[in-house]
């Protein structure tokens, strides 16, 4: 590597000509080509939904019209209610999936028990196999659930909620238990001596003190239920029920009649909370998933 003498007596050490292609220059090129394969499905979405004429294939040539008509027109759908359903039942599961796997995590974290470390494997082996594998006995239970108590079965968001936070585990519990590891014990001895409760312990100081992991699993699980189909799909019946994966996928449907432009305009709104969740929690991510990587 050439060097060169700067005024103040320091060694130049930049890479330069040939070199620089070699070890840095290529990666800009590489970096620009997935940036444009990334963004070029997102313009093309978002120019369908701006193209009036109710085809995708109209949209070929982007940005061509300009029209919000299509956004106008999904007040006159059922894709409000789809988008409320959405929101209740992906903030439900969030909640309930943050709550649950704190509690397992501390106990897992905090106690020795029997059994603590096969607990531990089980959770690791269940969380290989996708929920979406049960579907069928999924389903069969929730028709037996059903004729026990009708406000559990199909068609209703509540047993959607139910069956998402029967996956709450998992994952969502090794990545808890990695962070809680990372706060002292000395911190729960100092409130025992000062006759605080486990409860208070857990709420009241543990609790605030893995708010970065909190918002990560609540992030993430928010976000696979809001974008989850297969489930929502078997057990929502009804189109007042369902989510906005189930039925904007029942506009897409009808192959020769489909509203396009609509799905896109459809598209391009259901994807504003996930982006504005990310920018409001991508301060925790980050420092969430490095210390949740940490195994005690």
């Amino acid at each position: 590597m050439a060097r060169k003498t700067l005024a103040n007596g320091e060694n130049d050490t930049r890479l330069r000509g040939a070199r620089w292609w070699k070890e840095v220059g290529w990666k800009h090129v590489f970096a620009i080509l997935v940036i444009i394969y990334c963004l070029f499905p997102l313009l093309y979405v978002i120019s369908a939904s701006l193209n009036p004429g109710g085809t995708l294939t109209g949209s070929n040539d982007l940005f061509s019209t300009f029209s919000g008509a299509n956004y106008a027109n999904l007040l006159d759908t059922d894709y409000p209610t789809w988008a409320l359903n959405s929101f209740i039942v992906s903030s439900a599961t969030a909640v309930g999936t943050v709550v649950m796997a704190a509690a397992a995590a501390y106990a897992f974290s905090r106690f020795r028990f029997k059994g603590r470390r096969g607990g531990l494997t089980t959770l690791l082996i269940i969380q290989m196999f996708p929920q979406m594998l049960a579907f069928v006995a999924i389903f069969l239970l929730v028709l037996t659930l059903g004729e026990v108590f009708p406000f559990l079965g199909v068609g209703s968001n509540l047993q959607l909620i139910a069956i998402y936070l029967g996956g709450a585990l998992g994952s969502n519990t090794f990545l808890m238990y990695g962070f809680f590891n990372t706060v002292p014990d000395s911190i729960d001895e100092a409130a025992r001596i000062d006759g605080a409760t486990h409860a208070q312990i857990f709420w009241g100081i543990i609790m605030r003190l893995v708010t970065p992991i909190l918002a990560v699993v609540g992030l993430l699980s928010f976000v696979a239920s809001y974008g989850e189909f297969i489930l929502a799909r078997i057990v929502l019946s009804r189109p007042e029920n369902y989510t906005l994966a189930v039925g904007m996928y029942v506009w897409g449907t009808d192959e020769r009649n489909a509203p396009w432009s609509l799905f896109a305009a459809g598209a391009v709104v259901a994807a504003i909370p996930i982006i504005a969740l990310f920018l409001y929690l991508q301060k925790y991510i980050v420092g969430g998933l490095l210390a949740g990587g940490v195994k005690g």
